[in-house]
């Protein structure tokens, strides 16, 4: 046997020369392997250049050094590449998304925090975006909560000041302007902790609404995050 059943480390053989090189070559992809971070599982060229050390998942129709090499891990090593095959139940942190993503034997899907031999499973799940506050009054968010997910709270933080003739503001959605807060702060770094003492579903998707207090919007930047679990079906048979 010349590799390692799981992460193919490279074995050292009877009477081999240059011992150190088939060493450093198994140190260096345990390195990368073990705790693994992807830097992403959608780009598909190779970067001009890369710290060794660095790892990314080979999404389909990747071209140039990462071409024929779909599904594997591409590891950054002494100015080239060397690839690894992951395997089901990996997981891996990958830092273009912000969030760890597990393999299920066939590519990267996010993480499960738990999942049935079926396929179906539960993820917690944060959708988080910057909302441009807009002049006047009531304004919903561009991006919606998913539907059919169970919304446990919106969090958020103000990054540029709000201003405008408004006291404070409320956050809402689904037909309540305060589900999320009433009294909300303007200045830089005021922040939104809204907690539901019921969970929230819906089954189409819902924007966010912001609503002015004693006063009009005129502009400022808002960053939401919405906390919510995701159910996913069995595999299709």
């Amino acid at each position: 046997m010349d590799e390692t059943a799981n992460l193919s480390l490279p074995l050292l053989q009877a009477a081999q020369a240059q011992k150190h090189v088939t060493m450093n070559e198994a140190l260096t992809r345990l390195d990368v392997l073990v705790n693994l971070t992807l830097q992403s599982v959608s780009v598909t060229s190779p970067p001009a250049s890369a710290t060794d050390g660095l790892a990314w998942g080979v999404p389909a129709g990747a071209v140039d050094a990462w071409s024929g090499r779909d599904g594997l891990i591409a590891m950054a090593d002494n100015g080239g590449w060397a690839f690894g095959a992951p395997a089901a139940g990996w997981r891996a942190w990958v830092m273009d998304q912000g969030h760890e993503v597990q393999h299920d034997g066939s590519g990267w899907r996010p993480a499960f925090a738990a999942r049935a031999a079926s396929g179906a499973g539960l993820r917690f799940r944060v959708l988080e975006f910057d909302h441009e506050i807009v002049a006047g009054g009531t304004q919903s968010s561009a991006l919606y909560i998913p539907s059919h997910v169970m919304v446990f709270g919106v969090t958020g933080r103000v990054i540029e000041a709000i201003t405008g003739s408004l006291s404070n503001w409320r956050l809402g959605a689904d037909g309540s302007d305060n589900r999320f807060g009433s009294g909300l702060g303007l200045g830089k770094n005021s922040y939104v902790h809204g907690v539901l003492g019921a969970p929230l579903t819906g089954y189409a998707p819902m924007p966010l609404d912001l609503t002015p207090e004693s006063g009009a919007f005129a502009g400022g930047v808002v960053r939401l995050a919405v906390h919510y679990a995701e159910l996913a079906l069995p595999a299709a048979v």
